[in-house]
């Protein structure tokens, strides 16, 4: 008898949270929220590095086409570089070394300078390519007095270029690409402490040398490196192959207690990680670095591309690589995912759930639904635009299918090609509202169904009527 009250009891229960719509436990708001951008930031600047400086100033340089100057823009905001005046801070020299191929400058900040790493080949000679520093002294680089340190001397005279420095556990490294006299390929990536910015100390290691069939594509390559830190690791992401579509990313990681200086330390990805995109017209993806958002709260990843795939002539003589970004994101083992490089024009966001912190909205054989682990992470990112139904409304167009959209039918939502009807653009655009569950989340109602809003249920989405609390959190979801 009273285990059949307690049964009752319990079942009473259950039916009473059912009549209440007693919601889950609710997601915390995403550590990293949304940002977007705008693509592309620069016209015809190539080998792009951001800086974000305690200043509250991002500071951007890049190679020029014309290989002959650095130059300088700052700004507030990441877009606002877009439209920054810029500086020519330094000009080739008219003969000699550092007289040709001024190429990928870096800028940082070290210990009360300002530092220029830079590439230059001679003008008795544009292939003698070597590393040099520049020391600015001055709060504002753009307006420095700027001085020559001198060449990165390493252990061979040979093809050297891309130096970036970075610091692990309170040590400075510099990393770059050389030419190896012993091996028969273009550049290795290399790695040493440094004992001052312009002065690297020990004996270099070589951390990876192109072998594999997407690194040597018209060229052996491995160049281009940039570090970005995250949950003890340390990853270092590098360009590989000729600098025409078949460029594209490919990195190493290591612990960042490993002794870095060890060439066993690090483990190189299989197959690139970022790389040529038919879909969203992007061409030759690489030489990148990183930076954060505005808030602090999301890292960016920095690179250059084109956004055709046919080039006439010497890709060094196609003055078109632009500068882009887009958000950088974490998987779950602590990874980072670049995704796909994404359509010119504002950047993609994803959407995860008000009571499934670890599922998003993505698309799978184009019906929409909420999954964690998402792959491939394109999968789950929508460019939010202006509704195909007019202003005032909002439209999500999927990042991996630019002109497929959100839209519902029979209620049910799928990801599918605009057709250019009417009906389409009604089905497809949306009221972007508040959450219904949290003010901080984003709520999408139906432009023509009023009421109804974006919801998922057994984890597939729907537009429907919320009337419980269960229901207002399915129908809320956190932009990250």
């Amino acid at each position: 008898m009273r285990r059949h009250v307690i049964r009752l009891l319990l079942a009473l229960l259950v039916a009473l949270t059912a009549a209440l719509g007693t919601a889950p436990a609710q997601a915390a708001a995403p550590d990293s929220p949304a940002v977007t951008y705008t693509n592309p930031i620069a016209e015809k600047r190539a080998d792009p590095h951001i800086f974000k400086h305690t200043d509250g100033y991002y500071y951007f340089t890049a190679t020029v086409p014309e290989y002959h100057r650095i130059v300088l823009r700052r700004a507030t905001t990441i877009q606002g570089l877009n439209t920054a005046s810029e500086v020519t801070i330094w000009t080739k020299h008219s003969s000699g070394v550092m007289g040709a191929h001024i190429w990928a400058p870096e800028i940082h900040y070290i210990d009360g300078k300002w530092y220029v790493y830079f590439a230059a080949g001679s003008t008795s000679d544009v292939w003698a390519i070597r590393m040099y520093v520049l020391e600015g002294t001055g709060a504002n680089p753009l307006t420095a007095t700027w001085t020559e340190k001198g060449q990165i001397t390493t252990t061979w005279e040979s093809f050297s270029l891309d130096a970036t420095t970075f610091v692990v556990n309170g040590v400075r490294y510099l990393a770059w690409a050389q030419r190896n006299p012993s091996e028969n390929n273009n550049t290795s990536l290399f790695l040493a402490k440094m004992a001052n910015p312009w002065t690297i100390t020990g004996t270099p290691v070589e951390l990876s040398q192109p072998t594999l069939s997407w690194e040597t594509v018209g060229y052996k390559v491995n160049e281009g490196p940039a570090v970005i830190q995250h949950g003890g690791k340390v990853f270092m992401t590098y360009s590989a192959s000729a600098t025409d579509a078949n460029y594209c990313l490919g990195m190493l990681t290591a612990s960042a207690t490993a002794d870095l200086t060890n060439a066993a330390s690090w483990t190189k990805s299989s197959t690139p990680v970022f790389q040529s995109n038919a879909s969203t017209s992007q061409y030759g993806p690489g030489h990148n670095s990183f930076t954060t958002s505005e808030d602090g709260k999301s890292d960016i990843l920095v690179y250059h591309d084109r956004s055709y795939k046919d080039i006439s002539g010497d890709p060094l003589n196609d003055p078109n690589r632009r500068t882009r970004v887009q958000k950088v994101y974490w998987k779950a083992d602590g990874t980072p995912d670049f995704g796909i490089p994404v359509a010119d024009g504002v950047t993609p966001q994803r959407f995860s759930s008000y009571n499934f912190a670890d599922r998003f909205i993505r698309h799978w054989e184009y019906r929409a639904k909420i999954e964690a682990n998402v792959s491939p992470l394109a999968d789950s990112q929508f460019r939010v635009v202006t509704g195909l139904a007019g202003t005032g409304t909002v439209s999500l167009e999927s990042a991996n299918f630019p002109g497929y959209y959100l839209r519902h039918k029979n209620f049910e939502v799928w990801v599918e090609k605009n057709d250019g009807t009417s009906a389409f653009a009604s089905d497809a655009s949306f009221y972007q509202r508040s959450g219904l569950a949290d003010s901080a989340g984003v709520s999408y109602e139906s432009y023509n169904y009023a009421g109804r809003y974006i919801r998922h249920y057994n984890y597939l989405l729907y537009v429907q009527t919320p009337a419980t609390a269960t229901d207002r959190g399915d129908a809320t979801f956190y932009a990250q």
